[in-house]
């Protein structure tokens, strides 16, 4: 451990892997032999296991219900606007793990490296994607960074993050080996002693495919060998004797057969309306009396504003009615049960939350689309794009590219509507077995060897630099 007497206090390496299964070490003999120096236990990611409310648990240590991030998206229901994706990291309630580490031991550096809805953290080094929208609808790739300038100097000696890699039908290990590389460049003058970097490799072929293909079993193997050469080469830069690797798990991703599509089911009976608009069938938010944000294994479904209380409980009834004993649907969360779901403060969601007035949660083998639409002529323009900001919810469907139709209009390939194409999901929790993921740490006696809960990592980290 460090104290604040050291002159050479630990320097942290956190790692945030999605999709990183106890299975998968067999595969992985870098991340294997981490856990081999120190320690392995199963790890429970918080419900829904998503990326934003998991990366926000990790780096907080708190609850959805706590944090405040309860989705991939953040819908205000005062102005019926969802943001997808791109949120501040102001959105959080409570400090992240760099805020809580500086606030303890403010002589540390810190870096959160692609963390999500990280924009505007305080921690020393920040980079993650936020490409400039031209006025003549072109886009230039750029990166936030902090400092701001660092970014055109990572450009310079790296070339531009490659976000094609990142995410789309392209999306594959050089996204991750730009991360590790960037990271590694900017932490050369003055490297943070606690660095949050994620890594997303093992989230495309898994769902591409499925978490037991070819094609996954190889992804392990080559983020294996990036992380194998992040850490050897911020072990030198650092002193091996002062490195210590945290690898955490995100959530683990499972096979799936169909899809269920939420929307389709809501408008079917009436709940939701659309509206037309250049761009085809729109969800009117405001007019809707029910709709939903498919987050993969999770939906949210928000009712509309200012109902009596007698009417909105029978629309909550309804929804249980439409859903409960569905195909695909493992459980209709409402009320209380939100609550004991740690989603929501209140069985009613107040104005401010970002939590849905019912949500649900699919069983193993389903997972969630977003579509409304029931005529495909009527479908909007960005359905058959990569464009993950304007739709109201996920859309694993980007990672293929459509080859039976020609490309919308200006774009270089079109994205299938077929949803039985996608072969994993996750965000579910499977109650008889929720340690779904692993956390290591490469060194002894840090983590114990019961079982943990992604809630607790932040804790632990932090203990590392006697922090709080």
């Amino acid at each position: 451990m460090t104290d604040a007497a050291d002159p050479k206090p630990l320097h942290v390496l956190f790692l945030s892997v999605p999709g990183l299964r106890p299975e998968d070490l067999a595969r992985m003999p870098v991340v294997a032999g981490l856990a081999a120096l120190g320690g392995k236990v199963p790890l429970a990611p918080c419900f829904p296991a998503v990326t934003c409310p998991v990366q926000a648990t990790l780096t907080t240590g708190g609850t959805p219900r706590k944090h405040g991030i309860v989705a991939n998206g953040v819908y205000d229901r005062d102005e019926h606007e969802l943001e997808m994706w791109i949120s501040p990291d102001s959105v959080h309630r409570v400090p992240r793990i760099w805020d809580r580490l500086k606030a303890s031991r403010p002589e540390l550096r810190t870096a959160a490296w692609f963390i999500l809805q990280s924009k505007h953290a305080t921690a020393d080094l920040v980079c993650l994607p936020a490409p400039k929208h031209n006025p003549d609808g072109t886009e230039t790739m750029w990166c936030h960074t902090n400092p701001e300038p660092l970014y055109a100097s990572l450009r310079e000696s790296l070339g531009d993050f490659p976000l094609h890699k990142f995410w789309g039908p392209l999306a594959g290990i050089d996204s991750s080996r730009w991360i590790a590389k960037s990271f590694l460049a900017a932490a050369q003058d003055a490297p943070p002693h606690l660095a949050v970097v994620y890594l997303p490799h093992l989230d495309y072929a898994a769902q591409r495919q499925g978490p037991d293909s070819d094609a996954a079993h190889a992804a392990c193997g080559e983020l294996d060998a990036e992380i194998g050469a992040l850490v050897e080469e911020y072990g030198r830069l650092v002193g091996v004797e002062n490195l210590v690797v945290v690898v955490a798990g995100e959530y683990r991703i499972r096979p799936v057969t169909h899809a269920v599509f939420i929307n389709r089911i809501l408008r079917d009976v009436g709940l939701l309306v659309v509206k037309d608009s250049p761009d085809g069938e729109l969800i009117d938010m405001e007019k809707s009396r029910a709709w939903a944000l498919a987050d993969h294994q999770v939906a949210h479904v928000f009712l509309k504003l200012g109902l009596a209380r007698e009417e909105r409980d029978r629309l909550v009834q309804q929804i249980h009615t439409l859903f409960d004993t569905r195909r695909g649907v493992k459980q209709v969360y409402s009320g209380t049960a939100l609550v004991g779901a740690a989603l929501s403060d209140t069985p009613v969601p107040a104005l401010a939350s970002h939590c849905g007035d019912v949500v649900l949660e699919s069983t193993p083998e389903a997972w969630f689309a977003y579509p409304w639409w029931v005529d495909v002529n009527k479908a909007p323009t960005f359905a058959r794009t990569i464009d993950i900001h304007k739709k109201p919810g996920y859309d694993p469907l980007e990672m293929f590219i459509d080859r039976t139709a020609p490309p919308p209009p200006g774009m270089p390939f079109g994205i299938p509507l077929d949803t039985n194409l996608v072969k994993g999901s996750h965000g579910a929790i499977d109650a008889d077995d929720p340690h779904e993921t692993i956390l290591i740490c490469s060194r002894p006696d840090v983590i114990g060897s019961e079982p943990l809960h992604a809630r607790d990592v932040a804790g632990i980290v932090l203990k590392l630099f006697r922090a709080k």
